[in-house]
């Protein structure tokens, strides 16, 4: 599973936030086929945002762990019954993902700071 930095997440999310959904989950759960369908999807586009019509809450947090485990990608955001999901494809690299900001202290900046620009 990819790890990825505050600076990184927070870029991301900036990212995702305009996206729609392009994958769901429905009942049958985490299937090989809907494996399958992210895999191919993240290729595409390197950032996507999956759609889980599960209620259960743990349940989508160990699909979006074992999304990631299975296919190498790094889990951006969980909100509610949305996953945002990133991995890197070193053919397109579509995404260019920016070192963290620095102010004039030479410290690096907090969230909140970040959230604010």
């Amino acid at each position: 599973m990819l790890s990825l930095t505050v600076s990184e997440r927070l870029a991301l999310k900036g990212r995702a936030h305009a996206l729609t959904p392009t994958v769901m989950i429905g009942n049958a759960g985490l299937t090989d086929a809907v494996l399958k369908e992210i895999a191919q999807t993240l290729k595409i586009h390197e950032l996507i945002k999956i759609r889980v019509m599960s209620d259960d809450r743990l349940l989508r947090a160990s699909m979006m762990e074992s999304i990631c485990e299975q296919l190498n990608a790094a889990p951006v955001q969980r909100i509610g019954k949305i996953l945002v999901v990133y991995q890197p494809n070193p053919d397109l690299h579509q995404i260019e993902l920016k070192k963290m900001p620095r102010h004039k202290g030479k410290k690096p900046l907090t969230k909140k700071q970040l959230g604010s620009r």
